[in-house]
């Protein structure tokens, strides 16, 4: 068996925090933490000191951490903010690895060579590291990755007054001994070995490698193996994907939305044609802006077909602008435009046909232009969301963004109005009468019980009419824990008497009529 070849991996602790918090401008050294699915995925070290750690409820967090700043956690935001660090470091040390996002790997022998060293060689790195804003970098030097990454993490312990931690060559199964033997199996297979008896690296790496594959089969071998310092995994270089971002820096800084559209147009066209040149097109953007005052902002744009020139300088404007005009000045001038695809697709995908695109083709220029002229959310089209009243459910979406995800609108609403759906669903709350047989106001009480059967039913300013049927009324309570936004109605069904089904809705203020079956 091959031995294990010497590794360098670099680690930069709590990163998904701090691309969070570099995203969002929020302080990374306050106790923050990142959600995901109601639970802790990730927290700062203040909030760890505070006794927030990962996998804890969100409640439990801020009751430890009362000051603690709640993100969610965006596994594309990682990525996306890891790229320009990866890039850094390809520039001193080529044949990198991505780990996952936060931790590198590579190959200790080039730049021990080059460097005159492997101390050498890690403090080069980390010195890159820190000129790309990645602050407390760790490096750790071993046989094989897995156990580099446990050195690199050695160095952040209590008590480690060296960022670097080198494991001596053949010493890797003596400096894994001491671990947990969760750091290489599943929770399942931690907890038979606990019961076992086996908690450690070392305690683990010492059964017999036929009894372990017989008794947790490949993976279990696998894992056998990096707990000895056996590893036989090798650090896989990734292949540079091509650079189609562009950056322009601005001096002096611009305060004018149209002095920047304008300057902006030059490098538009450069972004299109690097992508047209390999016969690639752009259906999605990110614009990040860097303001004078050290703000950012950032946002992804998508399109409906794929991005112009003319496109890419028009989400810039909007960016800007927000509700205002396209020659009105900025609260802080603009110091940096960044442009990055975030999808691009074959040009073969989308050819026009043989007789061209047609009507579909001349709506959506048709959109796009007024669009242009009216603004990001001057043409928008209609979409089914979520939620339990009827006029939540109607979605307008910005001309070329993303509809909301069928898995939302398709989620279970507790309350929410079985099919067949109204017709008509009034966004302006119309008034209604419905009158009991002595001509007082129909009233649900707590229970959700009605005072009187309805007989009489008038919408607006409409004459009286007979109710020839009705059905009611069920509850929809939301949000009953917010003083500020809890909700709590009572549906009821009515058919008048040209026979016409309406759907009404009572609170604390009266009837109101939602929709009607037209």
């Amino acid at each position: 068996m091959s031995a294990a070849v010497r590794t360098i991996v670099l680690w930069c602790p709590d990163w998904p925090v701090l691309a969070a918090c570099r995203e969002h401008g929020v302080d990374p050294a306050l106790p923050v933490a990142l959600t995901e699915k109601g639970l802790v995925h990730s927290c700062s070290a203040a909030a760890r000191r505070d006794g927030v750690t990962r996998g804890l409820k969100l409640r439990e967090a801020q009751y430890r951490s009362t000051a603690l700043t709640v993100l969610e956690y965006d596994a594309a935001l990682d990525h996306r903010a890891f790229e320009p660090v990866v890039r850094g470091i390809e520039a001193i040390v080529p044949g990198v690895q991505v780990l996952r996002p936060g931790t590198l790997a590579m190959r200790a022998r080039g730049p021990a060579r080059y460097y005159g060293g492997e101390e050498a060689a890690a403090r080069a790195l980390l010195d890159a590291a820190a000129g790309l804003g990645v602050v407390g970098a760790r490096v750790g030097v071993a046989d094989g990755p897995f156990a580099a990454e446990q050195a690199a993490r050695a160095a952040s312990r209590a008590g480690s007054r060296s960022p670097v931690h080198l494991v001596a060559t053949g010493g890797a199964a003596a400096f894994l001994a001491p671990l947990s033997v969760s750091l290489v199996v599943d929770a399942r297979t931690a907890t038979l070995l606990h019961r076992l008896g086996v908690r450690t690296l070392g305690e683990f790496a010492a059964l017999p490698d036929d009894d372990v594959r017989r008794r947790f089969g490949a993976a279990g071998a696998f894992a056998h193996d990096r707990a000895a310092g056996r590893e036989q995994s090798r650090v896989a270089p990734r292949t540079p994907p091509p650079d189609f971002e562009i950056e322009q820096h601005f001096e002096p800084p611009l305060d004018r939305i149209d002095q920047l559209a304008f300057a902006f147009r030059v490098r538009a066209d450069e972004f299109i044609e690097r992508m047209r040149a390999v016969r690639l097109v752009c259906t999605g953007i990110r614009v990040e802006l860097d303001d004078e005052r050290g703000g950012h902002s950032s946002r992804s744009w998508l399109h409906p077909h794929w991005f112009t020139p003319a496109d890419v300088v028009d989400r810039v404007r909007w960016q800007l602008q927000g509700a205002g005009t396209a020659d009105a000045g900025l609260d802080s001038p603009i110091v940096r435009l960044r442009v990055v695809p975030e999808r691009v697709d074959s040009t073969g995908n989308h050819e026009a046909g043989l007789w061209g695109g047609g009507p579909d083709e001349r709506v959506h220029h048709g959109l796009t232009r007024v669009q242009s002229m009216l603004g990001h959310e001057g043409v928008v089209t209609a979409a089914v969301g979520g939620g339990r009243m009827l006029a939540d459910r109607q979605v307008l979406v910005p001309w070329g963004d993303r509809a909301p995800e069928r898995a939302t609108a398709a989620a279970p609403w507790p309350g929410s109005l079985p099919a067949l759906a109204p017709a008509s669903v009034f966004r302006e709350r119309m008034p209604v009468t419905l009158v009991d047989d002595g001509g007082s106001p129909v009233a649900v009480d707590a229970r959700g019980a009605i005072s009187a059967a309805p007989v009489s039913f008038a919408a607006g300013a409409a004459r009286p009419a007979p109710v020839r049927a009705w059905a009611g009324p069920w509850p929809v309570v939301e949000r009953w824990w917010d003083a500020e936004r809890a909700r709590r109605v009572h549906r009821f069904q009515v058919v008048d008497h040209d026979g016409c089904a309406w759907l009404l809705v009572r609170d604390a203020e009266g009837w109101w009529a939602e929709a009607r079956y037209d």
